[in-house]
């Protein structure tokens, strides 16, 4: 795979009316570009699954690469970014969201899911700066594999 290809989806009604900053998307792409991937795009939805499942479509449609969520993945009514993933992916991958759960305490308040679209590997992280990049770096040393595999690439395993 010549080159690692990332999208970044911050899910935050706060940031789409302009009152909160995207500090968890900023995070994850440079998280993600320090891991060697390049970020082709950053996107932004409000919060509800109808929402992020419309948003995620949109990012997976033709894109082989990994794309990771940021924020809804709480106990508040409106966390609803594992529901809009669900709709979305074709096979979860339960193991990548196990092991960012992991990463900390706080971990195991994240209802975040991880699967497979098309080429696409799909992951829900935490809307927190801090919790979003734990997330992301407890899972990014085997997505480069991830990838090679959906994409058919010859891999030494």
């Amino acid at each position: 795979m010549a080159d690692l290809l990332a999208k970044v989806l911050t899910v935050s009604d706060g940031v789409v009316h302009g009152t909160r900053d995207d500090l968890s998307g900023a995070a994850l792409a440079d998280a993600l570009t320090a891991a060697g991937f390049t970020v082709v795009e950053r996107a932004l939805t409000a919060d509800g699954a109808d929402e992020v499942a419309r948003a995620l479509l949109g990012l997976c449609d033709g894109f082989a690469g990994l794309v990771v969520t940021t924020g809804g993945t709480g106990f508040a009514p409106r966390d609803q970014t594992p529901e809009g993933t669900r709709r979305v992916i074709e096979r979860e991958a339960p193991g990548l969201a196990e092991a960012m759960r992991l990463v900390s305490p706080l971990g195991r308040l994240s209802r975040g899911i991880a699967g497979v679209r098309g080429q696409s590997i799909v992951c829900n992280t935490p809307g927190s700066p801090k919790g979003c990049v734990e997330q992301i770096n407890a899972i990014v040393d085997v997505l480069p594999h991830a990838l090679r595999l959906l994409a058919e690439t010859p891999t030494n395993h």
